[in-house]
C-alpha cells in the first residue's frame, strides 16, 4: 500500500502566492499513476482553490497519513514556511495561520513520521516553502521531543533554513523540477525515479547562486517513488549474462552486425548483415548509449561493427549483468 497527502496553499489573506495549487495538482497526478498507467500511489489532494486548509484541517489530515500501515507515506507541502525565532521552531503554514497558531510545526510531522515507522515502512517529505530546510534539525541536544529523522525517513527540501522558495512561471522552481524528474527525466536505467535521484537533478539544475535544495534520509534502501519506461528494455538487461559470459568478456563484432553499408570499404560493401546478428547489435548500441558497453579500440559501436573489433561491459554494465545473473531484473 502506497498513499501520498499533496496539499497546496495560494490564499493566504496577507501575502497569497499563485503556483502551489498548480504545483500540487501536477504532483498528484504523477504519483497516482505509473509512466504506464498502472495504479501508483493512492493520493488525497487539499488545495486552497477547492476548500479552506485551516490549521485543523492541516493538522488533521497529516496526522491522519501516518494511521494504519504503509509500505510509503508521502507528504507534500507548497505554501509558505517560516521559523518563530523566540521558540526556534519551524512551520508550515496554514491558510488561516497566524501569530501564536502558524499551521503545524515541522518538529510534530517528524516526530509522527517516526513513531509511524515500522508499521509505515518508508516515509517521504517534500517540502517547497520557505525555511523548509529547517525539518530535520534536531533544535538542542536537551530536547528529548525531537528526535530528529526517524528510521525510514526521507526529507527533500526547495532550500536550506535561511533560504526562500521562489516561483517563476506558476509553479515553484522546486516543484518545477522536481516535475521534471517525477516524469521521467532522472529515472535510472530500469525506469526507477527514486528521492535521492530528484535530489540530485534538482541539484546539478539550480545553480550555485540559486535557492539550493536539502536532501536528508535515514534509511537503509531507496524506494522508488514512480516508475516510468526503462532507458534499456529489461528483456535486453537480462541478455548481458548471456551475451557477456563473465564481466570481463570481449563481446566479438564483425561487418555482419552493422546493417548500414554507406562510406564503408569497398571490401565490406559484399558482406550481407546478417538478421540477427543486426537484432543483437541494437540491443548493444541501446546498452552503449548509457553507459552499459563501450566499444573496443574503436570509437564508436559502428567502426567496431565494420573493423571487426569488439566491445565490452563498462563497470555499470558489469553491475546490471550479475543483477540478471542473480534474477533481479
Amino acid at each position: 500500500m502506497k498513499k501520498a497527502l499533496v496539499i497546496g496553499i495560494d490564499d493566504y489573506a496577507a501575502q497569497p502566492l499563485s503556483g502551489c495549487v498548480a504545483d500540487a495538482n501536477a504532483i498528484a497526478n504523477l504519483l497516482r499513476v505509473n509512466g504506464d498507467g498502472s495504479p501508483n500511489f493512492s493520493v488525497k489532494v487539499l488545495v486552497s482553490a477547492d476548500q479552506p486548509i485551516n490549521t485543523d484541517v492541516l493538522s488533521e489530515s497529516i496526522f491522519e497519513l501516518f494511521q494504519g500501515d504503509a509500505d510509503t507515506a508521502v507528504l507534500f507541502f507548497a505554501g509558505h514556511g517560516i521559523i518563530v525565532p523566540e521558540t526556534n521552531a519551524g512551520y508550515i503554514v496554514s491558510q488561516n495561520g497566524s501569530r501564536g497558531a502558524w499551521g503545524m510545526t515541522l518538529a510534530d510531522i517528524l516526530n509522527l513520521a517516526a513513531k509511524a515507522h515500522p508499521r509505515v515502512r518508508s516515509t517521504v517529505i517534500i517540502l517547497d516553502s520557505c525555511h523548509s530546510g529547517y525539518a530535520g534539525e534536531i533544535q538542542s541536544i536537551n530536547d528529548s521531543n525531537f528526535a530528529g529523522i526517524g528510521n525510514g525517513v526521507t526529507i527533500l527540501t526547495a532550500c536550506h533554513r535561511e533560504g526562500h522558495a521562489d516561483e517563476i512561471n506558476g509553479h515553484g522552481i522546486f516543484t518545477q523540477m522536481l516535475i521534471d524528474g517525477l516524469s521521467g527525466g532522472c529515472s535510472d536505467i530500469c525506469g526507477r525515479i527514486t528521492p535521492a535521484a530528484l535530489y540530485a537533478h534538482i541539484d546539478q539544475t539550480l545553480g550555485s547562486w540559486d535557492q539550493r535544495p536539502m536532501y536528508k534520509a535515514n534509511v537503509q534502501s531507496f524506494i522508488t517513488l514512480r516508475q516510468v519506461s526503462p532507458k534499456v528494455p529489461l528483456e535486453t538487461l537480462r541478455k548481458l549474462k548471456d551475451y557477456f559470459p563473465d564481466p570481463a568478456y570481449h563481446f566479438p563484432l564483425d561487418p555482419t552486425f552493422e546493417p548500414e553499408r554507406d562510406n564503408v570499404p569497398l571490401e565490406i560493401m559484399s558482406i550481407t548483415p546478417i538478421a540477427t546478428n543486426v537484432s543483437i547489435f541494437k540491443e548493444l548500441q541501446a546498452c552503449n548509449r548509457h553507459g552499459l558497453i563501450v566499444p573496443v579500440e574503436a570509437e564508436h559501436m559502428y567502426y567496431a561493427a565494420i573493423n571487426s573489433k569488439s566491445c565490452r561491459l563498462t563497470a555499470l554494465g558489469a553491475h546490471f549483468r550479475n543483477l540478471a545473473n542473480l534474477g533481479r531484473l
